[in-house]
């Protein structure tokens, strides 16, 4: 069958945060897109399988983005003197305006998913437009290439929003929300919706509410922004006076995890103690930006405290507040920030190490896709061929050396192939 395979190197994952499993000369045995075990030798069982045999190559999980805006793929790498809330202005909306019209939409998801496809990414979580025709064509291109498998969300924004970029109401933006759900779900093999309010300065308390119900009817996770910024919360703040906390705008409506709920909050940088207890209770996923919230003057999210307590926590590359789509950009940036607040802000808090940012990386993200992003026996098999010739050393190094030096200097030259649930991807 086309996902089953055998694939043979030097095998490279996280079982937990802070160790990585390095087998080298291993087999790894896919079978109907699950992973079987991994061997120093292969048993007979599996000798009917396709075998892949990639030499000294590196074999890694596929990687995981819990928070990516596809629209603004277009300008990544521009306005990052701004803060946020001007960057959405200047840049954001009148862009993601642009996406009304289907032929450039077309166009522009073109780019964005023939890149995605050829990078070392095989989850990821998105973000679309308030367009719900332009986001169905997304998640057909999506599906068309294979690449990945994805979250995609159209994007729910009913205040604080130019007139060109905003939902007629509070009820025209549920129902059509709601119309987009039930086209979708269901009809793509790699590719299922989202619930997206954008966030909640461009939310209001009605559309809050009906997004939250149809959360209850239809099961369909949730995706968001939390305390990313200090001027995006002190809005908050202005907007709902009635809540203790960023979190609470989202959880008095039930889109804030808990059971039947799966949610990913992104950035978590200036998170209260009760938003984090409020988190951690509801199994809420952090997604860590670390670049975007560098570029966008946001500051650092307190990683290590969401890991001290055992929450859920992954990766995203947010681009366009993050220039970058590799996964492994993202896995460098978050522990350069983590360096930065142990030294400069708190430094009873310790630095990430590279174990613990691949583990974010595949692993940690992957959860929220069930089992996703490690190659114990039963997972999903998600997994990336890294060639590393283009990087010459003058003495041996071990796996993990090899892989650190790739996770540092990676891009997407280093993908020699790519499987997604077992299946071969064209790159």
């Amino acid at each position: 069958m086309g996902n089953s395979v055998v694939l043979k190197g030097n095998l490279l994952y996280s079982t937990q945060l802070n160790e990585i499993t390095a087998l080298p000369d291993h087999y790894l045995v896919c079978e109907n897109g699950t992973v079987s075990g991994v061997f120093a030798q292969l048993p007979e069982r599996f000798s009917g399988l396709e075998l892949r045999d990639y030499g000294d190559r590196l074999i890694i999980p596929g990687l995981v983005d819990l928070h990516m805006h596809a629209p603004q793929y277009t300008y990544r790498g521009l306005g990052m003197d701004m803060e946020l809330l001007d960057w959405l202005n200047v840049h954001t909306f009148p862009e993601e305006a642009k996406y009304a019209d289907l032929d450039y939409a077309q166009r522009a998801y073109e780019i964005f998913v023939r890149d995605l496809a050829r990078s070392a990414t095989t989850r990821i979580s998105l973000f679309a437009t308030i367009h719900r025709e332009a986001t169905e064509l997304l998640m057909e291109l999506l599906e068309r290439s294979r690449g990945v498998k994805a979250l995609v969300g159209k994007l729910n924004m009913d205040r604080n929003s130019p007139d060109y970029l905003r939902e007629a109401s509070a009820a025209a933006a549920a129902e059509d929300t709601a119309l987009w759900i039930a086209q979708t779900r269901g009809r793509f093999q790699n590719v299922a919706p989202i619930i997206t309010p954008r966030f909640t300065p461009s939310c209001t308390d009605a559309l809050m509410e009906r997004l939250g119900r149809l959360q209850r009817e239809t099961g369909v996770p949730v995706q968001s922004h939390l305390s990313e910024n200090g001027s995006e919360i002190a809005l908050v703040q202005e907007l709902c006076p009635d809540t203790r906390n960023y979190g609470e705008t989202y959880s008095r409506y039930g889109l804030f995890g808990g059971e039947g709920c799966p949610t990913i909050m992104a950035h978590c940088v200036h998170c209260p103690e009760e938003e984090i207890d409020a988190m951690q209770n509801n199994g809420v996923f952090v997604a860590i930006c670390a670049q975007s919230n560098t570029n966008i003057c946001s500051g650092v999210a307190p990683v290590r405290t969401y890991l001290n307590r055992k929450m859920r926590v992954g990766l995203g590359t947010d681009i366009a507040g993050g220039a970058h789509l590799s996964v492994f950009r993202a896995m460098v940036d978050a522990i350069q920030a983590s360096n930065l607040r142990w030294r400069l802000l708190d430094d009873r808090l310790k630095p990430l190490s590279v174990a613990e940012a691949f583990y974010l990386g595949t692993k940690g993200g992957g959860a929220f896709f069930g089992k996703v992003g490690s190659f114990e026996e039963g997972y999903e098999c998600d997994a990336v061929v890294l060639d590393d010739e283009n990087l010459p050393h003058p003495q041996p190094m071990s796996l993990i050396e090899r892989l650190e030096r790739l996770v540092y200097l990676s891009d997407e030259r280093n993908v020699y192939a790519k499987f997604v649930a077992g299946q071969a991807v064209d790159l």
